[in-house]
């Protein structure tokens, strides 16, 4: 007898929590299903989906880097995702059998500072990728600005902020970060593996919160930059059990039990 099962993909993707975070929550459930990792490259990407939709199995999966948005032409999109956010990190299948493309990262992202007041505030956001654009789309939600784009790339930055409807600017990332009521490293800079992030803060009021969406270390440079001004701050983990949560009830049909967040961060952090 075969169980249902849903996964992470993404290259590479042996380091992806995922599976802990969903295991976690489908033990605590009681819920015979399986959650895994599985790398695919992106020439594997139309040969996944189509093997996938086939098994009766699979409820669908998650997606991290770099496939967020290589995704989208692999599945449908009735909620023209594409058109908003850009992006896909979750897909589903539905009772006709047809693979959904959606995003639950925007919402991941915003959970932990739902109660934070930056309407017209200054934002920095570091990197202009996949998670970047669930991330604009969520602040551009939220009225802020202005808003600097700080990316390898800024023509790159400066067309999703046009793309997204905010005003801002766009810059290389430099040695300092902008004043900023917000500062979120949307980028893969500091992540294990990666290049370093290298930025001052000395610029940010004493009221500022940082915001990083890595979580491997957990602990990274810029945090440790953040709360040695005694900065407010939001690790990664915050985000990844966010969105986790959104994609499980897409996945699984039923809320995870958020109540046993302390239990599963310290699980995440062995």
């Amino acid at each position: 007898m075969t169980r249902p099962y849903a996964e992470v993909i993404g290259d590479p993707i042996a380091q992806s929590k995922s599976p802990l975070i969903h295991g976690f929550w489908l033990k605590a459930l009681g819920i015979d299903a399986d959650y895994r990792h599985k790398l695919v490259t992106a020439d594997d990407l139309p040969a996944y989906f189509a093997d996938r939709k086939a098994d009766p199995d699979w409820r669908g999966c998650n997606i991290t880097m770099p496939h967020k948005l290589a995704a989208l032409d692999h599945v449908s999109d009735p909620g023209d995702v594409r058109g908003s956010i850009g992006a896909i990190n979750t897909v589903f299948r539905n009772q006709a059998g047809d693979c959904i493309g959606t995003n639950t990262d925007a919402a991941g992202f915003w959970a932990p500072i739902d109660d934070l007041d930056i309407a017209g505030q200054p934002v920095t956001v570091i990197g202009a990728g996949g998670a970047a654009r669930a991330i604009l789309f969520a602040l551009s939600r939220m009225g802020v600005g202005p808003v600097t784009i700080l990316n390898r790339n800024p023509l790159k930055g400066a067309a999703l902020l046009s793309s997204f409807g905010l005003k801002g600017q766009a810059l290389p990332i430099g040695p300092a970060a902008p004043p900023s009521r917000l500062l979120v490293n949307a980028s893969v800079l500091g992540m294990a593996g990666q290049p370093a992030l290298e930025i001052d803060l000395g610029a940010l009021e004493p009221d500022s919160l940082v915001y990083d969406i890595v979580y491997s270390p957990l602990e990274t440079d810029l945090l440790k930059a953040a709360r040695a001004r005694d900065l407010e701050t939001v690790d990664g983990l915050e985000m990844l059990i966010g969105q986790a949560a959104v994609a499980f009830e897409i996945l699984f049909h039923v809320e995870p039990p958020r109540d046993r967040d302390d239990d599963l961060r310290a699980l995440l952090v062995k």
